[in-house]
């Protein structure tokens, strides 16, 4: 059977035109931000409010519950947790950046967890590693259980890390960083990553990358572009950051395997980074980590763009935690 063709919104999109000030920051034009929705009382399935996590550092999270969770009368049951990373290139968007937002209530709501969605600091004012540390410093903050939501609903033993496009990648070198941790982060036990659309790519180009060189959403020269900006100084495509497959994958994959995590890998074969998550499947895999695949026609971050496209999405996400 014939494709159905995925018409892709119009949407206003940061990476075409990305500018550098003298000073070496960026342009970033306002976009669509919301606030939190604490409000108890009000109609929405969701909940929200945002903590500070690291003053000196500016990052923050924000944290979502399932309404019913917290109006019930009966202690409620623990929920699963979810740590999730914003896209943007590591160069844009933020994690109130109404896009996001959207996606992390739908995450709550059909997926039946709670969610901590993390506010990290960009290039090229911060390149990498720094978004990563920021990512340990939520682990850390998660794994103190000072916060009365992370103490009263989040299931600390059924934890995953989860983020779209450069939140994929975010994910991925923050849950290397974590497993070297192994054990020292308990209370907290992570048990998989999700990597929807992860942001890879290396110094050879995948054939998805020139197949579509010229994609509206993400073309080839902004990616290299977010790249160039967001790698530690005189780094290349093959760095470690950019490129998992390099010198074989991570050792830390090894103690990921040790640790019986799990890993979730999507994308969409319209995207030009689809080829790069194939072959990051293929690694795990190979190396006795449980992946599971969900590969589906559309373009690049589709469910995150559209909500309505994001229905199979959070099905398998939902499968994929209920079977851990």
């Amino acid at each position: 059977m014939e494709s159905k063709k995925i018409i892709r919104p119009v949407i206003k999109n940061p990476f075409l035109n990305i500018i550098l000030k003298p000073d070496g920051s960026v342009v970033r034009d306002p976009e669509l931000r919301n606030p939190p929705n604490p409000d108890l009382d009000g109609t929405s399935p969701v909940i929200s409010r945002d903590v500070k996590l690291d003053t000196t550092k500016k990052t923050w999270l924000r944290l979502y519950l399932p309404r019913e969770a917290i109006r019930s009368a009966a202690p409620p049951a623990k929920l699963p947790l979810i740590l999730y990373y914003h896209g943007g290139g590591f160069v844009f968007c933020n994690a109130d950046s109404s896009i996001y937002d959207v996606f992390c209530q739908g995450l709550v709501e059909k997926i039946g967890a709670m969610v901590i969605s993390l506010d990290y600091r960009l290039a090229p004012e911060n390149r990498l590693p720094a978004a990563y540390e920021d990512a340990i410093d939520g682990l850390n903050w998660v794994k103190t259980r000072k916060d009365e939501w992370v103490r009263d609903y989040a299931d600390l033993k059924n934890c995953y890390l989860c983020g779209t496009s450069a939140g994929g990648n975010l994910a991925y070198n923050a849950g290397l960083k974590a497993a070297s941790f192994g054990n020292n982060l308990e209370p907290l036990k992570i048990k998989g990553m999700i990597l929807h659309h992860p942001y890879f790519s290396g110094n050879k180009r995948t054939g998805s990358e020139e197949r579509l060189a010229n994609d509206s959403l993400l073309p080839l020269y902004a990616l290299r572009q977010m790249f160039d900006l967001s790698l530690p100084n005189g780094s290349d495509h093959d760095h470690e950051f950019c490129n998992p497959l390099i010198n074989g994958g991570s050792k830390e994959i090894d103690q990921m395997k040790d640790l019986g995590w799990s890993v979730l890998v999507t994308g969409c074969y319209d995207d030009p980074l689809v080829d790069a998550g194939i072959e990051l499947a293929k690694m795990l895999e190979s190396k006795g980590l449980r992946t599971v695949r969900f590969f589906s026609d559309g373009y690049h971050a589709m469910e995150v763009f559209d909500p309505a496209m994001s229905g199979p999405f959070y099905d398998v996400t939902k499968d994929f935690i209920t079977s851990n």
